[in-house]
């Protein structure tokens, strides 16, 4: 049975609402929780992006059994990944052994703001395994030295180290990230229910592991309230991932989704109170190539509550039936 989660959605919502909500989510029934990891929102009109790292560390003290895990950090230019190493050490320690190290190759919109430059897709990659190599062999414990073509680290040792490392997802949306992820993770994250995927993923190792996926949806009593929230605060995705992960602010989505179309929202996204519906969307996950596990979205940050009471009652009921 496919393994439902809730999502920490960062750009919509505060800290300490982010910290209630996943509470909430684990009181209702969801099996795990993420959260992404942004230093601005897809749109303005969103409004939020604190400090994912910090919002963690909170989730594991205000919940007891809940998985956690990134959705995704990026380990190439925001930050370093020694200092990934580091936070995601701590984070298995303060949950427990509940965290996941999702990984990626990240966005321009968040890692433009240390300067340097936006790298091409293909040298995103070559740094990014570069990186999970020496978040894995800082994890092993000792001292570790590292020279490569992105990265150095002198003499870096992790000293608070958990019994079980973290596992580690990481993004695929094509070829080269399925071939790095199938090499190098213990699970593959996606987006998008794409079979292809999955095949790319397994034919590079992969085969076996988890595969965790994501969806967005409205969850309102009203669906025409809902196909307006979603225009407003989920517009951006329409364009895809080629698209999202290269332009640089929040006033470059508004203006590259300036035409969207409210249908053309709806038509990707379950929108309104039909539990069907959402269940059908999810469902193209377990079709897709047998994703293990799909993490909620719910667009609006006032609705989390009342999504989160609704899942607990009907959403989650309907999707477990075998």
């Amino acid at each position: 049975m496919t393994l439902i989660g809730y999502t920490m959605m960062c750009e919509q919502a505060g800290p300490k609402q982010l910290v209630r909500d996943v509470a909430l989510a684990e009181e209702a029934g969801f099996d795990f929780a993420v959260i992404s990891d942004h230093y601005f929102p897809w749109l303005e009109s969103q409004g939020h992006s604190p400090y994912a790292w910090s919002v963690l560390g909170a989730a594991a003290q205000a919940t007891e059994r809940i998985p956690l895990m990134t959705y995704v950090t990026c380990p190439i230019r925001r930050y370093h990944p020694a200092v990934v190493a580091q936070k995601a050490a701590t984070m298995q320690l303060l949950s427990d052994g509940r965290f996941t190290l999702g990984l990626g190759a990240g966005e321009n919109l968040n890692e433009h703001i240390v300067g340097g430059g936006w790298p091409i897709a293909t040298q995103r990659h070559e740094m990014l395994e570069e990186a999970v190599e020496i978040i894995r062999a800082l994890w092993e414990g000792g001292s570790v030295t590292y020279r490569g073509d992105h990265f150095d680290v002198e003499s870096a040792k992790v000293w608070d180290l958990p019994e079980t490392a973290p596992p580690i997802g990481m993004a695929c949306s094509g070829p080269s990230s399925c071939d790095l992820a199938g090499r190098h993770a213990d699970a593959m994250i996606a987006t998008q229910p794409k079979p292809e995927l999955g095949e790319m993923f397994d034919d590079a190792g992969g085969a076996g592991k988890p595969r965790i996926g994501q969806i967005a949806l409205v969850y309102d009593t009203d669906e025409h309230s809902a196909a307006k929230r979603a225009i407003d605060q989920f517009r951006f995705f329409t364009g895809g991932w080629r698209v999202n992960a290269e332009l640089p602010l929040p006033a470059s989505f508004d203006e590259a989704a300036a035409t969207v179309r409210e249908e053309d929202v709806t038509k990707q996204m379950p929108c309104g109170p039909d539990v069907d519906r959402h269940v059908a969307g999810i469902r193209e996950y377990e079709a897709a190539g047998g994703f293990t596990h799909v993490a909620l979205i719910q667009v609006g940050a006032d609705s989390q509550e009342e999504f989160i009471s609704w899942a607990a009652t009907d959403l989650l009921p309907a999707l477990r039936v075998s």
